[in-house]
């Protein structure tokens, strides 16, 4: 998410502070969390795009929005973005192992032709439980019911950049690894799951013995 608005600042001129604070307004405004109009569908995308802005012109009346399609939000802030390489990888050694792989993701419907794209390297997903299309979001309890009655496993693990996210999951009794980094996540799965996976950083699969060379890894 650090990325992602910094990216956006750089072609909008728009701080990430300035937006964070107008998104937060407009979530405010509905009395919901400051993504959830968008992740719940229960507003468009252009009318979300529209109270930002008038909210960023509420709070810096001279701030030049004049590059910045906020109507058109997902265009800018996920289009041309590439995904996670490394991830992706890790997500197709886990399928490779045997195990199902689901996507759990709070989105926006006309957010779903970028998401789509950015997550292809991963492969196909064994289920997909999209906020903007069941009505609930994490940190939710319900979401996590959903998703596991639209898994085929009666054990789940879930991947997550948010703290609050994994804690929800963990009092649904599922297990989490909380991404920091690439070499922490694919660290933290590989260990959970007891297979080998691409990444800087992985240690090696439970079992493995130590050779003290580095692990190898597909």
């Amino acid at each position: 998410m650090a990325e992602l608005y910094a990216r956006y600042a750089e072609e909008t001129g728009i701080s990430p502070g300035r937006l964070r604070r107008a998104v937060a307004d407009v979530g405010a405004d509905l009395g919901m969390h400051p993504l959830a109009p968008l992740e719940l569908g229960r507003i468009s995308e252009a009318e979300w795009g529209g109270r930002v802005r008038a909210a960023l012109r509420a709070r810096h009346p001279g701030l030049d929005l004049g590059a910045a399609r906020l109507e058109r939000f997902g265009e800018q802030w996920l289009g041309g973005r590439p995904g996670n390489p490394v991830m992706a990888a890790a997500v197709r050694a886990v399928r490779a192992a045997g195990h199902p792989v689901g996507l759990l993701t709070n989105n926006v419907p006309e957010w779903e032709g970028h998401w789509r794209r950015i997550t292809a390297p991963a492969g196909r997903f064994d289920a997909v439980v999209d906020s903007c299309r069941v009505g609930v979001r994490k940190p939710d309890p319900a979401v996590f019911r959903i998703a596991a009655e639209a898994s085929p496993t009666a054990r789940h693990v879930l991947v997550d950049d948010l703290a609050e996210n994994c804690a929800a999951a963990e009092a649904a009794g599922w297990r989490t690894v909380c991404f920091r980094d690439n070499a922490q996540a694919s660290g933290d799965l590989s260990a959970l799951l007891g297979i080998p996976l691409p990444g800087p950083g992985t240690p090696r699969a439970a079992g493995q013995v130590t050779s003290g060379r580095p692990a190898r890894t597909p």
